[in-house]
């Protein structure tokens, strides 16, 4: 169902969710990982599929499927903070010197929300994002997709509990994902 922010509990309700996003996007450009991890809930689940070319009348089937198929990623917090703790070591290879990037992101709209706009619990948000990466001199990489996100209500605000990053590329021109979508 489409949500609109037709009353004012809604508006607030998507103005919080942007900025959350937005901080989101300038933790991970800040390279702020520490703040960036403590976002996610304890059981996340990220997911990337592949991205597959089908027929127009098979689009159901354009992304792998997840716990079956081959993704770009399946993680869960632990995995995350594994490659953040690695990253901080200072000796990874495709990140060291470390990649600039700018993740933008726009389009937001809530998909869900759980119980209601007065007093959310759960909220399904859908986004778009762009994220540029320069890394050395000469290498460029332009991501482009959509974010289909579970934010949950904590003590401290929202977490993210379920992550779906659905790139536009079905073939990653990027020589690695050392950066984090």
């Amino acid at each position: 169902m489409m949500r609109t922010a037709s009353d004012p509990g809604t508006l607030a309700l998507l103005i919080d969710v942007e900025q959350f996003l937005y901080a989101e996007a300038e933790y991970l450009d800040d390279y702020r990982l520490d703040e960036w991890l403590a976002l996610f809930a304890d059981d996340l689940h990220y997911w990337i599929p592949l991205r597959k070319n089908v027929r127009h009348d098979r689009r159901d089937t354009q992304y792998t499927r997840p716990h079956q198929d081959i993704s770009w990623f399946e993680e869960h917090k632990d995995g995350l903070t594994r490659r953040v703790r690695q990253l901080q070591t200072g000796v990874h290879w495709a990140e060291e010197p470390l990649s600039r990037t700018s993740h933008l992101v726009s389009n937001v709209r809530l998909a869900a929300i759980h119980p209601d706009s007065q007093a959310p619990e759960r909220v399904e948000v859908h986004y778009r994002f762009l994220i540029y990466r320069n890394r050395l001199e000469t290498e460029t990489d332009l991501l482009v997709g959509k974010k289909e996100d579970c934010l949950i209500r904590a003590a401290e605000g929202w977490k993210i509990q379920k992550r779906k990053v659905l790139l536009d590329q079905n073939v990653l021109l990027a020589k690695n994902l050392s950066f984090f979508l």
